[in-house]
């Protein structure tokens, strides 16, 4: 990004620069820093000697031969940096937008896999609303909430039911079958379908900061039965989970749409009958509800559930 910022004191600084030193403050390493913005590591040394020099004093702790350090100094600047670049960020944004015509950006956050399978969801409501953005992104299962909460994303698509007092749900788009993942070679892996209660045989993973009901919605804690399915890793991303279920540490189930996106030749999937199917439904912060929103949930109301 090039342009330049006017300080009080009359100096001008380069956004190239700002966006060098909250890049380095994140690498601790210059060239790192370099690789990443496609610039020269000269460039980068440049850059902080400069606001160094006009700030009288050092930013960063250059002692160690490998990594940097930040001074007391560099996190007081990054600190006071990072949320105004991001807001120039997001001006500069809603203003190329809104020269093609985009008044209005809805960001909906993807816990499922199956992103191609909504896309008429997404279609429709382009389609009935040229005038506002669209983002689907993947989001992440640790603390999805949160994010929703802190305004990354406008709308979750996530699993039911969710009963937190200050988000609202939405229509449901589909409701998706379950299975249970296992390595080639584990014991059950050559059953046409497995139940609830001989998966509580095997050790599962969980992630943190999920929510108990919310968690027991997607695999209980207990089969019918009263036997107890132990959660013995802790993961913080699908491919991590999958590996997981690879190498035959856990077994672990998931809604039926993942084996479209997921075929590997050392993974079975088995059905499981006795449990029922996951419904996924909009998600959002009441107090954030809005236009986009509304237009969204009508979308998915028009189109109706689907059983995946």
């Amino acid at each position: 990004m090039s342009g330049n910022v006017r300080t009080r004191g009359g100096g001008i600084v380069e956004v190239r620069d700002i966006e060098i030193f909250l890049t380095l403050t994140e690498e601790l390493h210059f060239g790192r820093t370099a690789a990443r913005l496609h610039v020269s590591q000269a460039r980068v040394s440049q850059a902080i000697k400069q606001q160094e020099r006009r700030l009288g004093g050092e930013l960063f702790d250059r002692s160690s031969r490998r990594d940097i350090r930040l001074t007391p100094l560099g996190q007081l600047l990054r600190d006071d940096l990072k949320p105004v670049y991001a807001n120039l960020l997001a001006s500069l944004e809603r203003a190329r937008l809104a020269a093609q015509g985009v008044t209005a950006t809805l960001r909906i956050g993807m816990m499922p896999f199956n992103l191609p399978d909504l896309h008429p969801h997404w279609r429709v409501f382009r389609a009935r609303h040229p005038q506002w953005q669209l983002q689907v992104r993947q989001a992440s299962y640790v603390d999805p909430f949160g994010r929703l909460r802190a305004g990354e994303m406008d709308v979750l698509v996530a699993w039911l039911p969710v009963e937190e007092p200050d988000l609202t749900v939405g229509p449901i788009l589909f409701r998706d079958p379950r299975v249970l993942a296992v390595s080639s070679d584990h014991e059950l892996a050559e059953r046409s379908s497995v139940s609830l209660e001989a998966v509580a045989d095997f050790p599962h993973a969980t992630a943190p900061q999920m929510l108990d009901y919310w968690e027991d919605a997607y695999l209980p804690f207990q089969t019918s039965q009263g036997r107890s399915i132990e959660r013995v890793e802790t993961v913080t991303t699908a491919d991590a989970l999958i590996n997981l279920v690879g190498t035959g540490e856990i077994v672990h189930t998931f809604p039926a749409h993942v084996t479209k996106y997921w075929a590997m030749s050392h993974i079975r999937w088995l059905p499981l009958p006795d449990m029922p199917a996951l419904p996924y439904a909009l998600v959002w912060r009441s107090e954030t509800e809005n236009d986009l929103i509304r237009a969204l949930a009508e979308v998915v109301r028009s189109l109706g559930t689907s059983r995946l």
